[in-house]
C-alpha cells in the first residue's frame, strides 16, 4: 500500500559506522544499546547477536572501565555488526576502544579534560577513521548551563551540542553525529529542529529514558515522529526500560509507520469488534510471532468482517478479509476460501510465497 505522502528528508554529509551509512540518502539507521554487564562478554555478545537477528543496524556497548576495554576487543572479535563504544570522561578507554576496533566512539569531547587530550582521542579517530558522537542529554548539561538557564531547555540543549561542535571544528574533524535528547517530548523535538536548521551533520533522534514498553514506545513514536515527519533525523534509538531487541522492533515500526523504511512484514489488522468472522486478536498474534524472522518488506492485512476487508485486502500483497467464506487476496484479486481452522497457516505460507516469487 502506496504512502500518500513523501516525507523530504532534511540533507545532511553521511559518514560511516564500520560499513553501514549514516546520512545523506542512506535509510535511517536504526539501533539499540546492550544493557547487559559489558564484562559479562558470553552475556554481550548473546544479546548484540540478537540485536543483530531482530535487524538492528549497530549496537552502542558501554565501555565505562580499562578492564571493560579489554572485555570490548573480545566482544568486537565474536560479533559482526558495527559497535559504537559508549564512553565518560576518560580519554584513555577512548584511545583503548579506537585500538580495538570500535567502529563509533560516543563521547563528548568537552567532557574528557585537557585540550591535548582531545587532540589525543581525535588523532586517534583520524587514524582509524572512526567516527564521533556527541551525545548531549538534558539530565547532565554542563553546570555553567544550568546555572544560566535555571533548568533545562532546548537552548541550553543546543549551546551545549554547539560546545563540543566548536571544539572539533577547530581540530578540521568533521566525521560526526549529534543527538540531543531528553525524557520531555517537546523539550527535544524543539531542540532538534533548532539544530537541524544551523549544521549539515548527521542527526541521531531518541527520547531518552522513555520509559516502559508501553509508555516509552508511545512517548518514542511521538517525539521521534513529529522529527521524521519533517524530514529530521538519520539514526534512531528507542530507549525503553525493556529487552533491546523491542527498542528495534518498535524502531523500525515507527519508520515503516512513516513510509520511511520497511523491513519486514507490515501487517494491517481490525482492531476487531463483534461482526468478526474468527479471532482476530488470536490470529494476529500468532501469525506476528511465526514471521518474526522475515525482514523483506511486503504488506499484509488481516481484517475480520466484510465492511473494511475486501477494501483493505485488495491493497496489499496477501490479504484476509473474514466472512462466509472467509475470503483471500494476493496482490488484489480474490484467491481462495479459508477455514478459521487454518488461517494461520493459510496466511504464514502465502506470505512466504509471494516474498519467494
Amino acid at each position: 500500500m502506496k504512502s500518500t505522502h513523501i516525507i523530504t528528508r532534511r540533507k545532511s554529509r553521511q559518514i560511516f559506522v564500520g560499513d553501514v551509512a549514516i546520512g545523506g540518502n542512506a535509510p535511517i539507521v536504526v539501533q539499540s544499546m546492550t544493557n547487559t554487564n559489558t564484562n559479562d562478554i558470553k552475556a554481550t555478545v548473546a544479546q548484540i547477536e540478537s540485536i543483530q537477528k531482530a535487524g538492528g543496524d549497530l549496537v552502542r556497548v558501554s565501555v565505562p572501565t580499562m578492564e571493560t576495554a579489554e572485555a570490548f576487543k573480545i566482544i568486537k572479535k565474536k560479533t559482526s555488526i558495527p559497535l559504537i563504544a559508549d564512553i565518560h570522561f576518560d580519554y584513555k578507554i577512548a584511545l583503548k576502544v579506537a585500538e580495538y576496533g570500535a567502529d563509533c566512539l560516543r563521547i563528548n569531547p568537552g567532557n574528557i579534560g585537557r585540550k591535548d587530550r582531545v587532540k589525543e582521542v581525535i588523532a586517534s579517530a583520524l587514524d582509524h577513521n572512526i567516527p564521533i558522537r556527541i551525545g548531549v542529554n538534558a539530565g547532565s548539561l554542563e553546570k555553567d548551563l544550568q546555572k544560566k538557564y535555571t533548568e533545562p531547555t532546548p537552548e541550553a540543549m543546543v549551546e551545549s551540542a554547539f560546545r563540543h561542535i566548536d571544539i572539533l571544528d577547530k581540530l578540521n574533524f568533521d566525521n560526526y553525529k549529534i543527538s540531543l535528547k531528553a525524557s520531555e517530548v517537546f523539550m527535544t523535538v524543539f531542540a532538534y529542529k533548532q539544530l537541524a536548521s544551523q549544521i549539515d551533520n548527521p542527526l541521531h533522534l531518541g527520547i531518552t529514558e522513555a520509559g516502559s514498553l508501553r509508555a516509552g514506545s508511545v512517548k518514542s513514536s511521538v517525539g521521534l515522529g513529529l522529527l521524521l515527519a519533517e524530514g529530521i533525523g538519520d539514526t534512531i534509538r528507542v530507549s525503553l526500560a525493556s529487552d533491546p531487541v523491542d527498542e528495534i522492533k518498535v524502531g523500525f515500526d515507527i519508520l515503516k509507520s512513516l513510509g520511511l523504511r520497511q523491513k519486514g512484514v507490515n501487517l494491517i489488522a481490525c482492531p476487531s469488534c463483534s461482526r468478526q468472522k474468527f479471532d482476530v486478536i488470536k490470529v494476529v498474534n500468532e501469525l506476528e510471532a511465526r514471521l518474526e524472522d522475515i525482514t523483506e518488506p511486503i504488506d499484509a492485512a488481516v481484517i475480520g468482517c466484510v465492511v473494511n476487508g475486501p477494501g483493505e485486502a485488495k491493497a496489499v500483497s496477501v490479504g484476509l478479509t473474514g466472512g462466509e467464506p472467509n475470503l483471500m487476496y494476493i496482490n488484489g484479486l480474490t484467491h481462495s476460501k479459508v477455514s478459521n481452522e487454518s488461517l494461520v497457516d493459510t496466511l504464514e505460507a502465502q506470505i512466504r510465497s509471494q516474498l519467494k516469487s
